[in-house]
């Protein structure tokens, strides 16, 4: 804490305030530029935000699928749907469904007779249930295109009969177990469809197995649930819900097909059953999903030009310098923000980084590509660049004439689009991807990465050493701070003397009248 000015009277601390003042402009030149610094790298950051959200796309519109979709038309959707895959020649199929494929599905056959919330202690102090240890552990078999799995579990002491079928429901064994409080009855099902076990003497064919052994006392005895119903004594027959495989027959053949589930993929195209019935099936060029799927990806390119474009036509403010901390001060928030909306307006303008792109990524669509075929330039597609100056390059559609390339020759717009050879038959988008990547890298090396320190790019460099002068020049301006006081400090001192003195001689002159 400095007080000055109690020998002159003198505002020593304006005085040194207003000197600093001067001291400090080429400061505040520095943090100014500092800012602008972290602006253009901003601005480059965002650019390289719009180019990557580009180059995201351009994958979609290498793929196949992108220029090759079918789609599939159903005279009875009730009965049979379809998806084709890109592959797939175009043609007709006709599918009769005499069979769905169902879960199978067993239960208690009658009620279980105790309380399913209490646990298998409670159950047993009260009289309700009594078992042994052999009886509390039982195992069911599952099936699968591999063979039989066996699933063992214990009825734990403190566990009730909800925890243990939530546990067998929990485990990864192609079962759902659960207990009805309608009917006091457990149900058994299995969670995928299909007919597995197809021999019959093994637990006459169940898909949820299990024999009448003592080892499955708890299922058979204490749950009352069975693998079949008998008709006769000691004759049993599988239940009638046991799983079932879909059956359908195939452009009239004969012979009858299956499958363990509602669906069945067949050259290419992938059957879904919905019901018993026969549906005729087409397949055909989808010609309305690639038109679609080129529109938005000219339409994300325009916009990416259009950001790249105006970054370099916007009008650079140049009386518009990045505001200090001490003018902020002075100014409401509303007008911080329209000084550096100037500020920052043009700020990437003559950046070759950007102009360079734009004209590389133009260029990218002018050349010829050899397909093969008839199809070797854009505009025989309906596509054009546009002829004003001020679109920086836009792409222009017909859609009458796009749809009727892709319509006429889907192969040809694939190859003119999307080739990764490297010679001449290298596709559009392919030629685009390296126009980008190229950008891309030149706006790296000046800006960097989120996660890059200062030292790995252009402008961090130039930040890092502004921030080494700011700081020195800081460092500086406290020398020099006090040097401007320890000087008025000395003046004070000096003219303190001086008035001691004077006051001494005048005091002495007095006393000698």
């Amino acid at each position: 804490m400095r007080i000055g000015g109690l020998a002159t009277g003198m505002d020593i601390d304006s005085l040194v305030n207003k000197l600093m003042k001067a001291e400090r402009m080429p400061l505040d030149r520095m943090q100014q530029e500092s800012t602008t610094l972290t602006w253009k790298r901003d601005a480059f950051r965002d650019i390289n935000k719009k180019l990557l959200e580009l180059d995201d796309m351009m994958l979609n519109m290498k793929l196949d699928r992108t220029y090759n979709a079918k789609s599939v038309s159903s005279s009875d959707e009730g009965a049979v749907t379809a998806t084709a895959s890109t592959g797939t020649d175009v043609g007709n199929y006709n599918i009769e469904v005499t069979q769905l494929a169902k879960s199978a599905i067993n239960s208690s056959e009658s009620s279980i007779g105790f309380d399913p919330e209490k646990t298998l202690t409670e159950l047993e102090q009260n009289g309700t249930l009594t078992l042994t240890d052999a009886q509390k552990t039982f195992e069911f078999s599952t099936f699968d295109k591999d063979g039989e799995n066996v699933h063992s579990y214990t009825f734990e002491a403190d566990e009730s009969l909800n925890d243990l079928l939530k546990r067998i429901t929990n485990d990864d064994n192609d079962v759902r177990a659960f207990y009805d409080n309608n009917t006091d009855k457990v149900i058994m099902e299995t969670t995928k469809t299909g007919n597995y076990n197809q021999d019959n003497s093994r637990y006459l064919g169940a898909e949820i197995g299990f024999n009448g052994s003592s080892e499955h006392y708890f299922l058979t005895d204490v749950l009352n649930i069975k693998n079949g119903e008998e008709v006769n004594p000691g004759e049993w027959k599988k239940v009638e819900n046991g799983g079932t495989d879909a059956e359908f027959k195939y452009n009239g053949m004969t012979d009858i097909m299956t499958s363990h589930n509602n669906s069945y993929e067949l050259n290419g195209v992938n059957f879904q059953f919905n019901g018993v019935g026969t549906a005729n099936l087409s397949v055909t060029n989808n010609d309305e999903a690639t038109f679609d799927s080129i529109m938005k990806f000219v339409d994300k390119y325009n916009e990416v030009v259009e950001e790249l474009n105006g970054s370099q036509r916007e009008e650079k403010f140049r009386d518009y310098k990045p505001l200090t901390d001490k003018q902020k001060e002075s100014m409401s928030e509303d007008e911080i923000e329209l000084w550096e909306e100037k500020a920052k307006s043009g700020i990437l303008s003559g950046e070759s980084a950007v102009s360079d792109g734009l004209f590389s990524m133009r260029s990218s669509w002018y050349s010829n590509v050899d397909t093969g075929g008839e199809i070797t330039s854009l505009t025989q597609v309906g596509i054009t660049t546009s002829s004003n100056f001020r679109d920086g390059g836009k792409l222009i559609v017909d859609p009458i004439e796009l749809k009727a390339a892709l319509n006429d020759n889907p192969e040809g717009v694939k190859k003119l689009f999307s080739n990764s050879s490297e010679d001449g038959s290298r596709g559009l988008i392919n030629r685009l991807d390296d126009a980008l990547d190229s950008t891309r890298d030149q706006i790296e090396a000046r800006a960097g990465e989120g996660t890059d320190t200062l030292e790995n790019y252009t402008i961090g460099k130039r930040m890092k050493d502004l921030n080494t002068r700011i700081s020195d020049f800081e460092d500086r301006l406290v020398r020099v701070e006090n040097r401007y006081w320890s000087q008025f400090t000395q003046m004070e001192k000096a003219i303190q003397r001086m008035n001691q003195q004077s006051a001494q001689l005048m005091s002495q002159f007095g006393g000698g009248a």
